[in-house]
């Protein structure tokens, strides 16, 4: 557990909550998005600044949203490069930062940005994602699977795709420590495949074995979750051939829900779908359509993507007020 000056807390990895707090966070989430006019004074005089390194859209919008909602105020900031200015240290700008705002999101390169900010910061640090983890979409993709199916324990999510990256590592971290059977599926590849670095410390943090599977109908069988993300992240473009003879085999179409779960019909109506038992798929966005994910199930009643992308502002909206007051 990140801790700063002994009592306040960072979220620099997946690895800084136990269950006991994903699931404070989360219902104080739930109880922001229910009554929302509640909280709408509780970040009062509160500050955030957001520092990105790397582009975005729903990161930097639903960060500086949900915090307008809550009545505080957010800042961009750009660190390209990596730096606060030409000659400033992450070290030496965030010292500054501990004299003006409540608390830090970041959106880096390197999960080193990261730690060395949460190093020398005085006020909360949150993730914002780096190429090693995703901890605010984690905490969005756990309030969305409990809104759809009730709980959270004994839920089986399946992970196809790269196994490797950010989301996956955040995925098999959060889901595990609430309580979900984790099996990443992936193609038989190191690259490609969760490290066994992150599997033992998954094992020492919540004491559950993530199965990982190369074989996508055995690995989804069963599945109450389908995720996926991007085959090609940025940064990657040099591998791009490799990938895209790799990962085809482990696109998310209509033949593959039916494999987690049989009878499944892109053709039924929303009301005609009990998400509550029928799987979900997820996606974190952006989505390269006809790749990783096929249009007809993007667009299917089993899709709850845009759902998902929307709980990114809730779930961040339930981390500043655990982070930032006594509530």
């Amino acid at each position: 557990m990140s801790l700063v000056d002994g009592d306040c807390m960072n979220l620099l990895s997946d690895f800084d909550l136990n269950k006991e707090q994903v699931h404070e966070i989360l219902d104080l989430s739930t109880r922001i998005k229910a009554n929302p006019r509640k909280y709408g004074d509780s970040m009062k005089n509160k500050t955030l600044i957001m520092l990105f390194e790397l582009a975005s859209l729903r990161t930097r919008i639903s960060f500086e949203a949900g915090m307008n909602r809550l009545g505080g105020h957010a800042i961009f900031y750009s660190i390209e490069g990596g730096k606060f200015t030409r000659s400033e240290t992450l070290e030496d700008g965030v010292k500054n930062l501990n004299k003006y705002v409540d608390a830090v999101m970041i959106r880096a390169l390197k999960q080193d940005a990261v730690e060395r900010i949460g190093a020398a910061a005085t006020i909360p640090i949150i993730n914002g994602m780096t190429e090693t983890y995703h901890p605010c979409q984690n905490l969005a993709d756990l309030l969305t699977i409990q809104e759809y199916k009730g709980k959270l324990a004994g839920l089986k999510i399946a992970y196809v795709g790269d196994g490797g990256c950010n989301t996956a590592a955040s995925t098999m971290i959060g889901c595990s420590s609430v309580g979900m059977e984790v099996t990443v599926v992936c193609p038989e590849n190191p690259k490609y495949s969760p490290s066994p670095e992150i599997l033992r410390k998954i094992k020492d943090h919540s004491g559950a074995e993530v199965e990982v599977s190369h074989n996508s109908g055995i690995g989804v069988a069963g599945a109450d979750i389908l995720y996926t993300d991007v085959w090609i992240s940025a940064g990657m473009e040099e591998e791009a051939k490799l990938r895209m003879k790799a990962f085809p085999p482990f696109q998310v179409d209509l033949e593959l829900l039916n494999k987690a779960q049989p009878d499944c019909s892109v053709k039924r109506s929303k009301d005609k779908v009990d998400l509550s038992k029928d799987p979900i798929v997820m996606h974190c966005l952006p989505a390269h359509r006809g790749y990783e994910i096929t249009d007809e199930i993007m667009d299917s009643p089993y899709s709850v993507v845009f759902e998902q992308a929307g709980n990114r502002m809730h779930a961040q909206n339930g981390l500043l007020l655990w982070l930032l007051s006594d509530q």
